[in-house]
């Protein structure tokens, strides 16, 4: 509510009703004054006052408009669903930038607007839904990480330890997930935008070069890159003439595997192997892998098959 009055001795309290399960329901609010003596109706407004009702609020500034010397009027009101007012704006008479072309002086009710200020905002304090302020702050837009959290996602990233195992530990130092600010999916998120790609000093280019020159000595050399949000490589496949032939003799049956080691960039190598007539593995195809998500070995099973 805009703060029209001079008089700020009033004081807004507001009950919280509690039930057994933690839900904070509609605060029944009041105001007290100073001097007892005065009635509600005889108070200048402030802000954050609350009525029972949307009449009640718009009754006392009304009355509080009659008492300053002026009159007001609705300028604008909006209803819910059940076609009650739930928001109320109630200006001065003379509130607005519209002037009349017409002279004062010949006009049988002479009003003319003068941009005045003075005005009150209402709305409805109820919320369509149930508060629980001990989980509030994991709504979306609340969570955050700390300093101190990325600091041991990090260095536990590096260890090669699992997302879930260093989420369980922060959530143990923080004494229990009450008191957690961020989700294991914020931390995944947080993991993921860090990874290092092959773009990092050019290498990403180098192996698009190298990948267009092995196309250009053989136009049965086949590979794909994907591309992530910032135009950065965070998987790719590829698989020379060999590999495709050997596939079209030996690919009933295939072994993919991504326990290999792993390169400076933390992309895992994972490979297409199947099984000659001799009973020795050959190589039908190679991927690195930026993550091993789901969309990731989608894209790469994909790939194959466009390539086989």
């Amino acid at each position: 509510m805009d703060n029209i009055g001079s008089n700020m001795s009033e004081v807004v309290e507001c009950r919280e009703n509690t039930d057994d399960f933690g839900m904070i329901e509609v605060p029944d609010c009041y105001v007290t004054l100073d001097d007892p003596t005065k009635s509600p109706m005889d108070v200048d407004p402030t802000v954050h006052m609350c009525f029972h009702s949307m009449q009640e609020a718009k009754k006392f500034y009304t009355n509080y408009a009659i008492r300053s010397g002026f009159t007001v009027r609705t300028r604008t009101s909006k209803k819910d669903e059940n076609n009650n007012v739930n928001y109320l704006r109630l200006v001065c008479s003379r509130e607005g930038k519209y002037v009349s072309s017409i002279n004062p002086e010949v006009k049988t009710l002479p009003r003319q607007t003068k941009q005045c200020p003075a005005g009150i905002t209402i709305s409805k304090k109820d919320d369509s839904h149930d508060l629980c302020p001990t989980t509030s702050k994991l709504i979306p837009g609340n969570r955050k990480l700390s300093m101190q959290s990325k600091h041991t996602l990090d260095v536990n990233e590096e260890a090669r330890v699992r997302i879930n195992k260093s989420y369980l530990s922060i959530m143990t130092d923080a004494g229990g997930y009450d008191n957690m600010e961020f989700t294991e999916r914020d931390a995944r998120n947080y993991i993921g935008k860090h990874r290092r790609s092959l773009c990092k000093d050019g290498d990403g280019q180098a192996l698009l070069r190298h990948f267009s020159a092995k196309k250009d000595l053989n136009k049965d050399f086949y590979y794909e890159i994907e591309l992530d949000e910032g135009n950065r490589i965070c998987s790719v496949f590829w698989a020379d003439a060999r590999s495709r032939a050997a596939a079209e003799e030996f690919g009933d049956v295939l072994c993919f595997d991504t326990t290999y080691l792993t390169n400076k960039y933390d992309m895992p190598f994972a490979p297409f192997v199947g099984i000659n007539h001799h009973g020795h593995s050959i190589l039908l195809g190679c991927g690195l892998l930026s993550s091993e998500d789901t969309n990731s070995f989608v894209w790469l099973f994909q790939s194959w098959l466009r390539c086989m």
